[in-house]
């Protein structure tokens, strides 16, 4: 008579770690210990090591990604810009809206940046890094070159398109023509040399659209 052996039941398969999920939770707090520290102790005291035990992660795990504390910020910065415009709604992130209006565009964009100015998890490490910029040259370089020069772009790009369409004349350097509202927007926010505020930012636009001469 024949006989039949039995098996054991198969244990159900565990699901595998998400390895890109970790990697991002672990950017994630990586990216938000940085901005913390260097906030609260300055860039100077701000360390590696410092950024891994706030952020619950080896110091390994920092290294296998960025080689300095200062690729370390740049990128938690980026991400930080990109968050803001996901925020807002924008559909493309790098490019200034173009709704035909140059000047509501340049005051819409204008506002946007001073809620990005006083957000707290932006304003207290940029005045930081800012402050450490001014003495320490080559980070001062290497932070104006990767954070602020591309977002400079956008608005020499947007002037380009209004030359193009008549709202600005032709001659016009549009990488001069934008200082004359980011400049001023910058050393009162940086400087405590008065308030800032969406009047203020929407005068600037105004001024340097209009200029200053009777008409």
């Amino acid at each position: 008579m024949a006989t039949t052996r039995k098996t054991a039941p198969t244990a159900p398969e565990r699901p595998q770690p998400d390895a890109t999920r970790r990697s991002q939770r672990s950017r994630r707090a990586i990216y938000d210990a940085a901005l913390a520290l260097v906030g609260e102790v300055g860039y100077p005291k701000t360390t590696i090591e410092g950024i891994a035990a706030r952020a619950g992660v080896g110091k390994q795990t920092i290294y296998r990604w960025w080689s300095s504390k200062a690729e370390v910020l740049l990128e938690a910065f980026l991400d930080l810009g990109e968050q803001a415009v996901q925020a807002q709604g924008q559909e493309d992130p790098y490019a200034i809206p173009d709704t035909g209006d140059i000047a509501a565009d340049l005051k819409a964009v204008l506002r946007a940046t001073v809620d990005q100015l006083y957000d707290p998890k932006f304003e207290v490490p940029s005045r930081a890094l800012a402050a450490e910029g001014l003495v320490d040259e080559q980070l001062g370089r290497e932070f104006v070159a990767k954070l602020l020069e591309p977002s400079l772009q956008l608005y020499v790009d947007r002037l380009r398109a209004a030359q193009a369409a008549g709202q600005v004349r032709a001659e016009i350097d549009p990488r001069i023509a934008l200082e004359l509202f980011v400049s001023p927007l910058a050393q009162r926010w940086l400087q405590h040399t008065g308030p800032v505020s969406y009047a203020y930012t929407d005068t600037l636009v105004d001024y340097a659209l209009h200029g200053l001469a009777p008409r």
